[in-house]
Protein backbone atom coordinates (compact mmCIF):
# COMPACT_ATOMS: atom_id res chain seq x y z
CA UNK A 1 0.00 0.00 0.00
CA UNK A 2 1.13 3.32 -1.13
CA UNK A 3 1.78 5.99 1.46
CA UNK A 4 -1.09 8.10 0.27
CA UNK A 5 -3.19 5.11 0.59
CA UNK A 6 -2.47 4.72 4.10
CA UNK A 7 -3.02 8.13 5.20
CA UNK A 8 -6.26 8.10 3.72
CA UNK A 9 -6.88 5.26 5.75
CA UNK A 10 -5.97 6.90 8.99
CA UNK A 11 -8.27 10.17 8.14
CA UNK A 12 -11.35 8.02 7.22
CA UNK A 13 -10.55 5.86 10.58
CA UNK A 14 -9.71 9.34 12.22
CA UNK A 15 -13.43 11.18 11.05
CA UNK A 16 -15.35 7.54 12.08
CA UNK A 17 -13.75 8.00 15.61
CA UNK A 18 -14.43 11.36 16.09
CA UNK A 19 -17.93 11.35 15.25
CA UNK A 20 -18.48 8.21 17.54
CA UNK A 21 -20.76 9.09 20.10
CA UNK A 22 -21.55 8.03 23.58
CA UNK A 23 -24.27 7.51 25.50
CA UNK A 24 -24.76 10.33 28.53
CA UNK A 25 -22.80 13.20 25.82
CA UNK A 26 -24.32 16.20 25.11
CA UNK A 27 -24.14 17.08 21.66
CA UNK A 28 -25.52 19.83 19.35
CA UNK A 29 -27.25 19.64 16.22
CA UNK A 30 -29.34 21.16 13.28
CA UNK A 31 -33.27 20.10 12.84
CA UNK A 32 -33.38 18.79 9.38
CA UNK A 33 -36.93 17.24 9.45
CA UNK A 34 -40.27 16.91 11.87
CA UNK A 35 -42.51 13.95 11.84
CA UNK A 36 -45.40 13.23 12.98
CA UNK A 37 -43.43 11.78 16.24
CA UNK A 38 -40.08 12.01 15.57
CA UNK A 39 -37.18 14.87 14.69
CA UNK A 40 -34.09 14.72 12.89
CA UNK A 41 -31.07 16.23 13.64
CA UNK A 42 -27.80 16.64 12.10
CA UNK A 43 -25.06 16.32 14.33
CA UNK A 44 -22.16 16.46 11.74
CA UNK A 45 -20.50 14.51 8.49
CA UNK A 46 -23.25 12.07 7.60
CA UNK A 47 -24.14 11.49 11.34
CA UNK A 48 -28.14 11.58 11.91
CA UNK A 49 -30.23 11.28 15.54
CA UNK A 50 -33.87 11.44 16.16
CA UNK A 51 -35.62 12.69 19.04
CA UNK A 52 -39.50 12.34 20.17
CA UNK A 53 -41.46 15.65 18.75
CA UNK A 54 -43.11 16.24 22.23
CA UNK A 55 -39.62 17.32 23.92
CA UNK A 56 -39.53 19.80 21.01
CA UNK A 57 -43.15 21.47 22.62
CA UNK A 58 -43.19 24.26 24.90
CA UNK A 59 -45.68 24.49 28.03
CA UNK A 60 -48.70 25.24 25.70
CA UNK A 61 -47.80 21.70 23.59
CA UNK A 62 -46.66 23.74 20.86
CA UNK A 63 -43.32 22.69 19.04
CA UNK A 64 -40.93 25.97 19.76
CA UNK A 65 -38.47 24.98 17.35
CA UNK A 66 -38.11 24.57 13.40
CA UNK A 67 -36.19 22.77 10.83
CA UNK A 68 -33.21 24.46 10.61
CA UNK A 69 -33.10 25.47 14.41
CA UNK A 70 -29.70 24.13 16.02
CA UNK A 71 -30.63 22.41 19.30
CA UNK A 72 -28.44 21.03 22.38
CA UNK A 73 -29.42 17.63 23.46
CA UNK A 74 -28.09 14.97 25.43
CA UNK A 75 -27.84 10.98 23.65
CA UNK A 76 -29.61 8.28 25.97
CA UNK A 77 -29.41 5.84 23.26
CA UNK A 78 -27.04 4.30 20.50
CA UNK A 79 -28.65 1.34 19.95
CA UNK A 80 -29.90 1.13 16.18
CA UNK A 81 -29.06 4.50 16.06
CA UNK A 82 -28.79 7.74 17.69
CA UNK A 83 -31.80 9.14 20.22
CA UNK A 84 -31.53 11.99 21.70
CA UNK A 85 -33.22 13.67 24.77
CA UNK A 86 -33.55 17.30 25.88
CA UNK A 87 -34.39 16.66 28.97
CA UNK A 88 -33.60 13.21 31.25
CA UNK A 89 -36.10 10.85 31.85
CA UNK A 90 -36.47 10.13 36.32
CA UNK A 91 -35.86 6.67 36.08
CA UNK A 92 -32.73 6.87 33.60
CA UNK A 93 -30.91 9.46 34.91
CA UNK A 94 -27.38 7.91 35.84
CA UNK A 95 -24.73 10.20 37.86
CA UNK A 96 -22.89 10.88 35.10
CA UNK A 97 -26.57 12.00 33.26
CA UNK A 98 -26.93 14.24 35.76
CA UNK A 99 -23.15 15.99 35.83
CA UNK A 100 -23.49 16.31 32.01
CA UNK A 101 -26.86 18.10 32.26
CA UNK A 102 -25.94 19.96 35.25
CA UNK A 103 -22.54 21.45 32.61
CA UNK A 104 -25.17 21.74 30.20
CA UNK A 105 -28.07 23.61 31.92
CA UNK A 106 -30.26 20.53 30.36
CA UNK A 107 -33.81 19.78 32.47
CA UNK A 108 -34.13 16.97 34.44
CA UNK A 109 -37.47 15.49 35.32
CA UNK A 110 -38.11 15.09 39.44
CA UNK A 111 -40.73 13.91 41.38
CA UNK A 112 -41.38 16.24 44.49
CA UNK A 113 -41.32 13.64 47.30
CA UNK A 114 -42.15 16.01 50.55
CA UNK A 115 -42.07 18.75 52.00
CA UNK A 116 -38.84 19.68 54.48
CA UNK A 117 -37.32 22.70 56.04
CA UNK A 118 -37.11 25.15 53.58
CA UNK A 119 -37.95 23.30 50.38
CA UNK A 120 -38.91 20.12 49.11
CA UNK A 121 -36.70 16.87 48.54
CA UNK A 122 -36.88 15.90 44.76
CA UNK A 123 -36.22 12.36 43.57
CA UNK A 124 -34.34 12.09 40.30
CA UNK A 125 -33.20 8.82 39.20
CA UNK A 126 -31.50 7.35 42.13
CA UNK A 127 -30.16 10.65 43.50
CA UNK A 128 -32.26 13.28 45.76
CA UNK A 129 -32.00 16.47 44.95
CA UNK A 130 -33.18 19.69 47.32
CA UNK A 131 -35.28 22.39 45.65
CA UNK A 132 -35.64 25.85 48.21
CA UNK A 133 -39.08 26.96 48.27
CA UNK A 134 -37.72 30.08 46.55
CA UNK A 135 -36.35 28.11 43.67
CA UNK A 136 -40.18 25.89 43.00
CA UNK A 137 -41.70 28.18 41.24
CA UNK A 138 -42.57 31.98 40.10
CA UNK A 139 -42.95 34.64 42.76
CA UNK A 140 -46.46 35.49 41.40
CA UNK A 141 -47.90 31.83 41.02
CA UNK A 142 -50.40 31.08 43.20
CA UNK A 143 -49.53 28.95 46.00
CA UNK A 144 -50.75 24.94 45.26
CA UNK A 145 -49.21 22.01 47.01
CA UNK A 146 -46.19 20.12 45.18
CA UNK A 147 -45.84 16.99 46.37
CA UNK A 148 -46.66 13.72 44.44
CA UNK A 149 -46.17 16.38 40.89
CA UNK A 150 -43.51 15.19 38.31
CA UNK A 151 -41.53 18.38 37.22
CA UNK A 152 -38.50 19.62 35.39
CA UNK A 153 -35.57 21.05 36.99
CA UNK A 154 -32.63 22.19 36.25
CA UNK A 155 -29.51 21.41 38.67
CA UNK A 156 -28.15 24.72 39.46
CA UNK A 157 -25.43 22.96 41.98
CA UNK A 158 -23.87 20.06 41.63
CA UNK A 159 -21.01 18.68 44.78
CA UNK A 160 -19.52 15.55 45.96
CA UNK A 161 -19.86 13.69 42.96
CA UNK A 162 -23.81 14.06 42.84
CA UNK A 163 -24.45 13.20 46.36
CA UNK A 164 -25.58 17.05 46.93
CA UNK A 165 -27.58 18.41 44.00
CA UNK A 166 -29.49 21.64 44.34
CA UNK A 167 -32.17 21.62 41.87
CA UNK A 168 -34.69 24.87 40.62
CA UNK A 169 -37.49 24.66 38.50
CA UNK A 170 -38.27 28.42 38.86
CA UNK A 171 -34.96 28.34 36.30
CA UNK A 172 -36.60 26.60 33.78
CA UNK A 173 -40.06 28.41 34.25
CA UNK A 174 -38.23 32.09 33.89
CA UNK A 175 -36.85 31.09 30.81
CA UNK A 176 -39.10 29.72 29.05
CA UNK A 177 -41.58 32.64 29.70
CA UNK A 178 -38.87 34.78 29.00
CA UNK A 179 -38.65 33.17 25.32
CA UNK A 180 -42.12 33.31 24.88
CA UNK A 181 -42.67 36.74 26.20
CA UNK A 182 -40.00 37.76 23.24
CA UNK A 183 -42.76 35.93 20.89
CA UNK A 184 -45.89 37.56 22.61
CA UNK A 185 -44.47 41.37 22.68
CA UNK A 186 -43.48 40.67 18.59
CA UNK A 187 -47.02 40.58 18.47
CA UNK A 188 -48.16 43.05 20.44
CA UNK A 189 -48.24 46.40 17.95
CA UNK A 190 -50.97 49.05 18.63
CA UNK A 191 -54.04 48.56 17.00
CA UNK A 192 -53.86 44.73 17.84
CA UNK A 193 -56.81 43.00 19.12
CA UNK A 194 -55.54 40.13 21.98
CA UNK A 195 -56.93 37.91 24.23
CA UNK A 196 -55.30 37.60 28.40
CA UNK A 197 -56.40 37.14 31.77
CA UNK A 198 -56.75 39.15 34.47
CA UNK A 199 -53.75 39.19 36.46
CA UNK A 200 -54.92 41.84 39.20
CA UNK A 201 -57.25 44.69 39.85
CA UNK A 202 -56.59 47.70 41.48
CA UNK A 203 -58.64 50.96 41.86
CA UNK A 204 -56.80 52.58 38.98
CA UNK A 205 -57.24 49.45 36.62
CA UNK A 206 -56.82 46.08 35.62
CA UNK A 207 -53.47 44.36 34.66
CA UNK A 208 -54.26 41.79 31.93
CA UNK A 209 -51.28 39.06 31.32
CA UNK A 210 -51.00 38.67 27.76
CA UNK A 211 -49.03 35.38 27.72
CA UNK A 212 -45.17 34.48 28.82
CA UNK A 213 -45.27 36.58 31.83
CA UNK A 214 -46.06 39.64 29.15
CA UNK A 215 -48.98 42.28 31.23
CA UNK A 216 -50.51 45.27 29.87
CA UNK A 217 -52.39 48.01 31.89
CA UNK A 218 -56.24 48.31 30.91
CA UNK A 219 -56.75 52.08 32.77
CA UNK A 220 -60.05 52.45 34.45
CA UNK A 221 -60.93 55.02 32.04
CA UNK A 222 -60.62 52.81 29.00
CA UNK A 223 -62.81 50.16 30.39
CA UNK A 224 -65.97 51.40 29.17
CA UNK A 225 -67.53 54.08 27.64
CA UNK A 226 -69.33 55.36 31.22
CA UNK A 227 -67.95 55.35 33.94
CA UNK A 228 -66.11 53.15 35.82
CA UNK A 229 -65.97 53.86 39.84
CA UNK A 230 -64.75 50.56 40.94
CA UNK A 231 -63.19 48.19 38.22
CA UNK A 232 -63.36 44.98 40.89
CA UNK A 233 -67.22 44.92 40.70
CA UNK A 234 -66.60 44.08 37.00
CA UNK A 235 -63.13 41.85 36.87
CA UNK A 236 -61.86 39.12 38.89
CA UNK A 237 -58.04 37.88 38.55
CA UNK A 238 -58.17 34.84 36.70
CA UNK A 239 -60.93 36.07 34.26
CA UNK A 240 -60.38 35.93 30.46
CA UNK A 241 -60.76 39.35 28.24
CA UNK A 242 -60.19 40.87 24.86
CA UNK A 243 -58.68 44.38 24.68
CA UNK A 244 -57.36 46.25 22.00
CA UNK A 245 -53.73 47.69 22.44
CA UNK A 246 -53.69 51.18 22.41
CA UNK A 247 -49.94 52.11 22.55
CA UNK A 248 -46.68 50.25 23.15
CA UNK A 249 -43.69 52.04 24.86
CA UNK A 250 -40.59 49.68 24.15
CA UNK A 251 -38.20 51.77 26.09
CA UNK A 252 -40.36 52.18 29.82
CA UNK A 253 -41.34 48.00 28.66
CA UNK A 254 -45.52 49.24 29.18
CA UNK A 255 -48.25 48.07 27.48
CA UNK A 256 -51.68 50.31 27.32
CA UNK A 257 -54.73 48.25 26.80
CA UNK A 258 -58.36 49.21 26.16
CA UNK A 259 -61.89 47.63 26.15
CA UNK A 260 -63.99 50.38 25.20
CA UNK A 261 -62.80 51.16 21.81
CA UNK A 262 -63.86 47.51 21.21
CA UNK A 263 -67.36 48.90 20.69
CA UNK A 264 -68.84 52.29 18.98
CA UNK A 265 -68.36 55.86 20.76
CA UNK A 266 -72.14 56.81 21.65
CA UNK A 267 -70.33 60.03 21.20
CA UNK A 268 -70.62 59.92 17.30
CA UNK A 269 -74.01 59.40 16.73
CA UNK A 270 -75.01 61.70 19.78
CA UNK A 271 -76.15 64.39 17.60
CA UNK A 272 -78.42 62.53 15.73
CA UNK A 273 -80.79 61.29 19.25
CA UNK A 274 -80.26 64.79 21.30
CA UNK A 275 -81.45 68.13 20.20
CA UNK A 276 -81.65 71.41 22.52
CA UNK A 277 -84.60 72.07 23.73
CA UNK A 278 -85.38 68.29 24.27
CA UNK A 279 -86.42 67.19 27.84
CA UNK A 280 -84.63 63.71 29.18
CA UNK A 281 -84.65 61.51 32.46
CA UNK A 282 -81.11 61.29 33.19
CA UNK A 283 -79.23 60.06 36.22
CA UNK A 284 -76.90 61.81 38.43
CA UNK A 285 -73.49 60.49 38.35
CA UNK A 286 -71.21 63.18 40.87
CA UNK A 287 -71.61 66.89 41.98
CA UNK A 288 -68.92 69.18 41.81
CA UNK A 289 -68.17 72.38 42.90
CA UNK A 290 -68.92 73.76 39.66
CA UNK A 291 -72.20 71.37 39.00
CA UNK A 292 -73.63 67.99 38.59
CA UNK A 293 -73.02 65.51 35.92
CA UNK A 294 -75.58 63.54 34.88
CA UNK A 295 -75.55 60.13 32.45
CA UNK A 296 -78.24 60.21 29.36
CA UNK A 297 -77.57 57.41 28.17
CA UNK A 298 -73.63 54.81 29.29
CA UNK A 299 -71.06 56.63 27.56
CA UNK A 300 -72.87 60.19 27.23
CA UNK A 301 -72.65 62.53 30.15
CA UNK A 302 -74.23 65.78 30.55
CA UNK A 303 -73.45 68.83 32.87
CA UNK A 304 -76.00 70.98 34.78
CA UNK A 305 -73.66 73.57 35.69
CA UNK A 306 -74.20 75.25 39.51
CA UNK A 307 -75.23 78.55 37.51
CA UNK A 308 -78.80 77.24 36.05
CA UNK A 309 -80.05 76.14 39.15
CA UNK A 310 -82.50 78.97 41.36
CA UNK A 311 -80.58 80.87 43.67
CA UNK A 312 -81.12 80.19 47.36
CA UNK A 313 -78.52 82.58 49.42
CA UNK A 314 -76.06 79.39 50.33
CA UNK A 315 -73.40 78.43 47.61
CA UNK A 316 -73.62 74.46 47.63
CA UNK A 317 -77.60 74.51 48.70
CA UNK A 318 -78.52 73.72 45.12
CA UNK A 319 -76.50 70.04 45.20
CA UNK A 320 -79.33 68.92 47.93
CA UNK A 321 -81.59 68.97 44.42
CA UNK A 322 -79.48 66.46 42.56
CA UNK A 323 -78.07 64.04 44.93
CA UNK A 324 -75.53 61.54 43.27
CA UNK A 325 -78.04 58.12 42.17
CA UNK A 326 -81.03 60.11 41.84
CA UNK A 327 -82.98 60.35 38.91
CA UNK A 328 -84.58 63.62 37.14
CA UNK A 329 -85.51 65.60 34.64
CA UNK A 330 -83.17 67.86 32.91
CA UNK A 331 -83.78 70.10 29.74
CA UNK A 332 -80.90 70.23 27.18
CA UNK A 333 -79.56 73.58 26.67
CA UNK A 334 -76.30 73.22 24.27
CA UNK A 335 -74.54 70.28 22.64
CA UNK A 336 -71.04 70.06 21.14
CA UNK A 337 -70.58 66.60 19.74
CA UNK A 338 -67.05 67.65 18.55
CA UNK A 339 -66.13 68.48 22.23
CA UNK A 340 -68.20 65.91 23.71
CA UNK A 341 -70.02 68.36 25.91
CA UNK A 342 -73.67 68.82 26.53
CA UNK A 343 -75.50 71.58 29.04
CA UNK A 344 -78.19 70.79 31.03
CA UNK A 345 -80.99 72.49 33.32
CA UNK A 346 -82.88 70.29 35.98
CA UNK A 347 -86.57 70.89 35.25
CA UNK A 348 -88.66 71.50 38.04
CA UNK A 349 -90.84 68.77 38.92
CA UNK A 350 -94.48 69.25 37.41
CA UNK A 351 -92.81 71.40 34.79
CA UNK A 352 -93.38 70.20 31.00
CA UNK A 353 -90.80 70.56 28.11
CA UNK A 354 -93.35 73.42 26.22
CA UNK A 355 -93.53 75.00 29.38
CA UNK A 356 -89.69 75.10 29.83
CA UNK A 357 -89.05 76.78 26.55
CA UNK A 358 -91.70 79.05 26.73
CA UNK A 359 -89.95 80.70 29.57
CA UNK A 360 -86.84 80.59 28.23
CA UNK A 361 -87.04 82.00 24.66
CA UNK A 362 -90.40 83.64 23.78
CA UNK A 363 -91.50 85.73 27.35
CA UNK A 364 -87.34 87.06 27.61
CA UNK A 365 -87.97 90.13 25.06
CA UNK A 366 -88.00 93.84 25.73
CA UNK A 367 -90.98 95.05 27.59
CA UNK A 368 -91.56 91.84 28.97
CA UNK A 369 -92.56 91.64 32.88
CA UNK A 370 -90.53 88.91 34.55
CA UNK A 371 -90.18 87.28 38.15
CA UNK A 372 -86.52 86.05 38.91
CA UNK A 373 -84.33 85.29 41.73
CA UNK A 374 -81.50 87.74 43.15
CA UNK A 375 -78.27 85.46 42.20
CA UNK A 376 -75.26 87.80 43.04
CA UNK A 377 -74.04 91.78 43.86
CA UNK A 378 -71.14 93.21 41.64
CA UNK A 379 -69.89 97.18 42.03
CA UNK A 380 -72.28 97.54 38.84
CA UNK A 381 -75.24 95.95 39.58
CA UNK A 382 -77.39 92.93 40.36
CA UNK A 383 -77.24 89.88 38.40
CA UNK A 384 -80.73 87.95 38.43
CA UNK A 385 -81.61 84.14 37.32
CA UNK A 386 -84.41 84.41 35.33
CA UNK A 387 -84.40 80.47 34.38
CA UNK A 388 -82.03 77.53 33.14
CA UNK A 389 -79.17 79.49 31.39
CA UNK A 390 -80.59 82.74 31.36
CA UNK A 391 -79.63 85.63 33.80
CA UNK A 392 -80.19 89.39 33.54
CA UNK A 393 -77.98 92.32 34.80
CA UNK A 394 -80.21 94.89 36.73
CA UNK A 395 -77.87 97.93 36.31
CA UNK A 396 -77.26 99.64 40.04
CA UNK A 397 -79.62 103.27 39.02
CA UNK A 398 -82.03 100.62 37.44
CA UNK A 399 -82.78 98.85 41.29
CA UNK A 400 -84.98 101.34 42.41
CA UNK A 401 -82.83 101.76 45.39
CA UNK A 402 -81.11 104.99 46.98
CA UNK A 403 -77.53 106.09 46.24
CA UNK A 404 -76.99 105.43 49.86
CA UNK A 405 -78.47 102.67 50.72
CA UNK A 406 -77.45 98.93 51.21
CA UNK A 407 -78.60 97.24 48.24
CA UNK A 408 -77.33 93.85 49.43
CA UNK A 409 -79.90 94.26 52.51
CA UNK A 410 -82.85 95.38 50.06
CA UNK A 411 -82.54 92.62 47.58
CA UNK A 412 -80.71 90.32 49.30
CA UNK A 413 -79.45 86.71 47.72
CA UNK A 414 -82.42 84.32 46.85
CA UNK A 415 -84.89 86.64 46.85
CA UNK A 416 -87.87 87.31 44.81
CA UNK A 417 -87.87 89.99 42.39
CA UNK A 418 -89.72 90.94 39.65
CA UNK A 419 -88.22 93.31 36.71
CA UNK A 420 -88.91 94.36 33.39
CA UNK A 421 -86.87 93.62 30.18
CA UNK A 422 -85.12 96.46 28.88
CA UNK A 423 -82.75 94.83 26.59
CA UNK A 424 -82.21 92.33 24.97
CA UNK A 425 -78.63 91.46 22.57
CA UNK A 426 -79.54 89.34 19.39
CA UNK A 427 -78.05 86.07 21.30
CA UNK A 428 -79.80 86.00 24.42
CA UNK A 429 -76.99 85.98 26.34
CA UNK A 430 -77.16 90.31 27.74
CA UNK A 431 -80.09 90.87 29.45
CA UNK A 432 -80.59 94.26 30.83
CA UNK A 433 -83.51 94.68 33.17
CA UNK A 434 -85.08 96.79 35.63
CA UNK A 435 -86.78 96.83 39.00
CA UNK A 436 -87.16 100.34 39.42
CA UNK A 437 -89.52 100.14 35.91
CA UNK A 438 -91.57 97.83 37.99
CA UNK A 439 -91.89 100.03 40.54
CA UNK A 440 -92.81 103.15 38.57
CA UNK A 441 -95.36 101.27 36.23
CA UNK A 442 -96.98 99.89 39.65
CA UNK A 443 -97.11 103.83 40.61
CA UNK A 444 -98.51 105.31 37.32
CA UNK A 445 -101.10 102.22 37.71
CA UNK A 446 -102.13 103.48 40.93
CA UNK A 447 -102.42 106.79 40.01
CA UNK A 448 -104.22 106.35 36.72
CA UNK A 449 -106.61 104.20 39.04
CA UNK A 450 -106.86 106.69 41.55
CA UNK A 451 -107.58 109.37 38.80
CA UNK A 452 -110.50 107.11 37.20
CA UNK A 453 -111.95 107.08 40.68
CA UNK A 454 -112.47 110.63 41.43
CA UNK A 455 -113.50 111.17 37.64
CA UNK A 456 -116.14 108.96 37.81
CA UNK A 457 -116.87 110.54 41.98
CA UNK A 458 -120.17 113.20 41.77
CA UNK A 459 -118.78 116.48 41.90
CA UNK A 460 -120.72 117.97 44.29
CA UNK A 461 -119.51 115.24 47.08
CA UNK A 462 -115.95 116.56 46.20
CA UNK A 463 -116.85 120.57 46.56
CA UNK A 464 -118.36 119.18 49.84
CA UNK A 465 -115.41 118.17 50.94
CA UNK A 466 -113.72 120.69 49.44
CA UNK A 467 -115.76 123.60 51.58
CA UNK A 468 -115.40 121.25 54.96
CA UNK A 469 -111.71 121.27 54.52
CA UNK A 470 -111.34 125.41 53.93
CA UNK A 471 -113.98 125.59 56.84
CA UNK A 472 -111.62 123.88 59.15
CA UNK A 473 -108.80 125.61 58.20
CA UNK A 474 -110.59 129.33 59.04
CA UNK A 475 -111.66 127.86 62.29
Amino acid sequence: MSDSSEDFAALFEASIKAKRFEKGQTIEGRIVAIGPEVAFVDVGGKGEATIEVEELKDADGDIDVAVGDRIQAMVVSTSGGLTLSRRLARGAATDRQLEDAFRAGLPVEGKVERAVKGGFEVRIGRARAFCPISQMDTPRAPSVPHEGHVYEFRIIEYKDEGRNLVVSRRALIEERDKERAAEVRRSIVAGAVVTGRVASVRDFGVFVDLGGGVQGLLHVSEIGWSRVDDPSQMFTPGDEITVKVLNVDEQKQKISLGLKQLTDDPWMTAAERYAVGQVHQARVTRVAEFGAFVELEPGVEALAHASTFPPTGRSDAWTKQVPPGSTAAFEILSIDPVKKRIGVALVPEGSTRAAGAIRSQAEIVPGARLSGKIERHEKFGVFVFLGPGRTGLIPLSETGVAKDADVARALPVGADVDVIVLEVDPTGRRIRLSAKAVADAKEAAEVREYSERADAAPAEGFGSLADKLRGALKR
